[in-house]
């Protein structure tokens, strides 16, 4: 029998050393986060929003695709590698919880994606000739749609009933502390992280205030806070999702249908 191909190595016919690391990071961001978004299938408040975080998911899933195919085989990067060998940040791991909590998460990745692909794309100081930029400048239009999604839902949860308002403060607050994350530079992108990270709090800050909501205080990413998912340390409930995730592929090796 022949041995199963490490998953954690790239191959050198395929993948561009400069740029691996990043199509990584990122890939395995929108991997996971497509991965909890789908969860809510048979599980949405209403029909609607079932079919809208089905297609954001979709949209993750065909950049996760395209970002690991930069680096190897991209079945195996997502269906057999253990916990430690994803890069994700831990933000997108974290459960869904109830919609206000979904929405908090979707509100605080996509107003970065949509800033970060921006720059990428060849906005900012990345440049456009990286072959990251073709995928950036797709994105950046489907992350738009991402950002707007979870900004009228904040708007609507936020300056809607007393209850809505709570819940969505209340998730808001439990998961900044994943946000500073966001902005530690990663490998093989030439990106303004300060600025970036300016720019989100602006418009997060923005978003917020018109829904009657406030910026979080409290640590980001610091000291006994979240921040080590890009060197692959995870929370606790992502090791459960990745089980459930790799479960049909691990149990069916070669299988096709």
């Amino acid at each position: 029998m022949n041995a199963a191909p490490d998953p954690t190595t790239a191959d050198p016919t395929t993948a561009d050393p400069t740029v691996s690391a990043a199509a990584l990071a990122l890939g395995d961001d929108a991997l996971v986060l497509s991965h909890r978004l789908t969860e809510w299938t048979g599980n949405a408040p209403v029909l609607e929003e079932e079919v809208a975080l089905a297609n954001i998911a979709l949209d993750l899933l065909g950049q996760a695709r395209t970002l690991l195919s930069l680096v190897g085989d991209e079945d195996e990067l997502a269906f057999r590698r253990e916990e430690r060998a994803f890069r994700n940040v831990q933000l997108v791991e974290q459960p869904n919880g109830d919609f206000a909590r979904t929405i908090a998460r979707q509100l605080y990745f996509s107003v970065y994606q949509e800033l970060l692909y921006g720059q990428l794309a060849g906005h900012g100081e990345a440049s456009p000739s990286s072959p990251l930029a073709p995928l950036a400048a797709k994105a950046v239009k489907e992350v738009a749609y991402h950002r707007d999604h979870a900004e009228q839902w904040t708007l609507r949860l936020g300056d809607g009933t007393e209850t809505s308002h709570a819940r969505m403060r209340a998730s808001l607050d439990a998961l900044w502390r994943y946000t500073g994350e966001l902005f530690r530079p990663v490998e093989g992108l030439a990106v303004d992280w300060a600025g970036l990270e300016a720019a989100w709090l602006e418009t997060v800050g923005e978003v917020l205030d018109r829904a009657t909501l406030a910026l979080p205080e409290g640590p980001r990413g610091t000291g006994w806070s979240a921040g080590a998912g890009r060197e692959g340390v995870h929370s606790e409930p992502f090791g459960l999702m990745l089980a459930e995730m790799q479960h049909l592929h691990r149990s069916h090796p070669g299988a096709t249908w």
